[in-house]
């Protein structure tokens, strides 16, 4: 059967239009000329996976890469998803007619006949996942989508997503939030992926900014960060002990040369269980970081030490029980236990094949 394939490195468009989903924040974000700047930067450095979601600005991120894929004439593989209304009061939601009628306004958007990975952008509580996974597998064997996954799930959300397929494709692809300081995910959800094959995404793995050093204990937010616009997602690292860790981090990238941000994102490098990484620049030079850890892969003894910074902070919203963080992830590489992987395919940017199989 065919594969999935994705890239390590992603290019996250939400800032395109708006800032994500929020309506309240439509019209802002990254100007159309911005946008196209930093995919034509993106393009150059060799990421052409672009990740979009159809109420990233109201719409306005997905029509800004369908006007830049017709003015370049080139075709990235595209992540797009849908859940959030495209306006304030609007519907939203995983009911299939709707996935169906979102699906067919993103393609008109992207101006192509199918995007490579379909998300469902959050869990759906008042439609049963079958009918919801059912409109995806739909779309698969009409062509206009080659592989579908979910978004913001949980463990327990994804096992009954999974249970739900019954003896159908299953979804092959979780997009979640997972950095040095968002790790909710290691106890339970990133072990299920690993044993069902299911390609784990992070996105924002700079932890909104938090990861580039832009935020210092006592000193006021810089003007247009994410803690001045939408600062709810990361409310819970205000603390002392993330100041305390983030400096012990900032001490081990200054030691081996590199920005924080860089250390951040080699960090997730190393671990083979996270098949992409999404990064979401805000300009051309914001792409620096992801270079930096291409050329500097975390050593073993780096990765302890990295370990140990962060040993004070238990993974976010980590079920009771879990008091001590997950142990970091050995040497990077496939492994045959790390679920159904296929293979993995070095040119440049490490590509992950997964098979698309029923479970």
């Amino acid at each position: 059967m065919p594969g999935l394939t994705v890239a390590r490195i992603g290019l996250g468009c939400g800032n395109f239009g708006g800032i994500g989903s929020a309506p309240e924040f439509f019209g802002q974000g990254l100007t159309q000329d911005q946008a196209f700047e930093l995919m034509d930067a993106a393009w150059a450095a060799g990421i052409t996976h672009f990740d979009t979601a159809d109420a990233y600005g109201g719409g306005r991120s997905e029509r800004a890469i369908g006007r830049w894929i017709r003015s370049r004439g080139v075709r990235p593989r595209l992540t797009t998803k849908t859940f959030n209304p495209m306006q304030a009061g609007a519907d939203h939601g995983l009911e299939p007619d709707r996935i169906a009628r979102q699906l067919r306004s993103s393609l008109d958007r992207l101006c192509v006949d199918g995007v490579d990975l379909y998300l469902a952008h959050d869990y759906d509580p008042g439609v049963p996942l079958a009918d919801s996974l059912g409109a995806f597998r739909a779309a698969q064997a009409e062509g206009l989508i080659g592989g579908y996954g979910v978004s913001n799930f949980d463990a327990t959300q994804l096992a009954a997503a999974l249970e739900a397929t019954g003896d159908g494709t299953a979804p092959q692809a979780i997009q979640n939030s997972y950095s040095l300081l968002e790790r909710r995910d290691e106890p339970e959800l990133l072990p299920l992926c690993a044993e069902r094959g299911i390609a784990y995404l992070a996105f924002s793995p700079l932890a909104g900014g938090w990861l580039t050093g832009k935020y210092r204990h006592g000193e006021p937010y810089p003007a247009g960060s994410r803690m001045t616009q939408r600062p709810e997602s990361y409310a819970e690292l205000v603390t002392d002990p993330t100041f305390e860790t983030l400096a012990r981090l900032q001490a081990i990238a200054a030691s081996r040369g590199t920005s924080m941000a860089g250390l951040a994102l080699a960090w997730l490098l190393a671990d083979d269980r996270v098949a992409q990484i999404v990064i979401g620049p805000g300009r051309p030079e914001h792409l620096a970081p992801v270079t930096e850890a291409l050329q500097h892969p975390v050593t073993g003894q780096e990765r302890a030490m990295i370990g140990e910074a962060v040993a004070g902070l238990v993974p976010r919203k980590a079920a009771p029980g879990d008091a001590q963080p997950a142990p970091l992830p050995d040497a990077a590489g496939p492994r045959a236990a790390h679920g159904k992987v296929g293979k993995v395919r070095v040119s440049g940017w490490v590509t992950t094949v997964l098979p698309l199989t029923s479970w």
